[in-house]
């Protein structure tokens, strides 16, 4: 495993946990424990760290890493699973938590995967190996319809009708095996005109793909209602997403958890009894810094948010 990967708003995401050093924090996105290093770093003999990956490798590197580190304890569970973790340790709730949303550089380089639009592969995109559905399934079974669907909402592609029209025309006659198949038919629908600026052409479509494929976007808002119920009293819930789509739910859920009332202005007494669960720490979303994004090109599109348990 490369310990020189450089996790993203990795100070920012520090500062905004507002960690005690005697406290309990959860990381559910160990990778290359970049962000756990650091929390490690801030915390006491009686402070534990519990962190979370579906990836056995990252689990074993880690615990390489740091053989005799009391204060941390290493689970392999999928991060949406966090709290079965955290019943099994005995702990009912914890001071902080940091969920860093982005695709780990493992899962992106290696092709077997399928997750990279610039290595040949079978299109998988599975984030949990064990499930079913591939972006393979997507692709060869979805109707023209709900793949123009995907491909608009989830990847913001301006080219998505003729995309979907072209995968379908393709498949009809072949199936669309490997992810160096659909780029081909991704570039075939875009004009060479607008394929020169923007980007790589097939970017936003395997967003799109990955996103169906792995229910990411449901799993988030699950997630956060789910974090918040596990946050001690000024516990923290610090999140970072790496695309518009997840920002959103982020900005829209702690925004919501940060009401008292949703009633409508007119009625003249509250009757849905909601209290806020949460204040918003960051109004607007906390982005690298230019120093950051020059030298890691991955920190430009991800954007933090933090909320904390009232």
């Amino acid at each position: 495993m490369d310990y020189t990967h450089q996790a993203v708003l990795l100070e920012e995401a520090i500062e905004y946990l507002n960690i005690k050093e005697d406290g309990i924090y959860l990381d559910g996105t160990l990778g290359r424990a970049g962000h756990s290093s650091e929390i490690l770093k801030n915390l006491s003999e009686e402070g534990k760290l519990i962190a979370v990956d579906r990836d056995t490798a990252a689990i074993e590197a880690v615990k390489k890493r740091f053989p005799d580190e009391e204060s941390l304890i290493l689970a392999h569970s999928n991060f949406q699973d966090f709290d079965q973790v955290l019943a099994e340790l005995g702990i009912e709730a914890v001071d902080g938590m940091l969920f860093d949303l982005g695709v780990s550089s493992p899962q992106l380089d290696n092709p077997e995967r399928g997750f990279s639009y610039q290595k040949e592969g079978p299109l998988d995109m599975r984030m949990n190996p064990k499930q079913k559905l591939t972006a393979g399934d997507i692709v060869n079974n979805y109707s023209q319809a709900e793949l123009e669907k995907i491909i608009t909402e989830y990847g913001e592609e301006n080219w998505a009708a003729r995309i979907a029209e072209f995968i379908v025309k393709m498949r009809a006659e072949e199936e669309i095996k490997t992810t160096s198949d659909l780029v081909e038919v991704i570039k075939a629908a875009i004009p060479k005109a607008v394929r020169r600026s923007g980007g790589h052409p097939a970017r936003r479509t395997f967003q799109a793909l990955r996103i169906e494929t792995n229910n990411e976007l449901e799993q988030l808002k699950n997630l956060i209602d789910k974090a918040v119920d596990y946050l001690k009293p000024g516990g923290r819930l610090v999140i970072i997403t790496f695309h518009s789509l997840e920002d959103r739910i982020v900005k829209h859920k702690f925004r919501n958890l940060a009401k008292d009332c949703t009633c409508p202005p007119d009625f003249p007494i509250c009757v849905c009894d909601k209290e806020a669960k949460v204040k918003v720490i960051t109004r607007s979303p906390v982005q690298a810094s230019k120093e950051e994004k020059e030298s890691n090109p991955r920190s430009r599109s991800a954007k933090m948010r933090a909320a904390e348990k009232i």
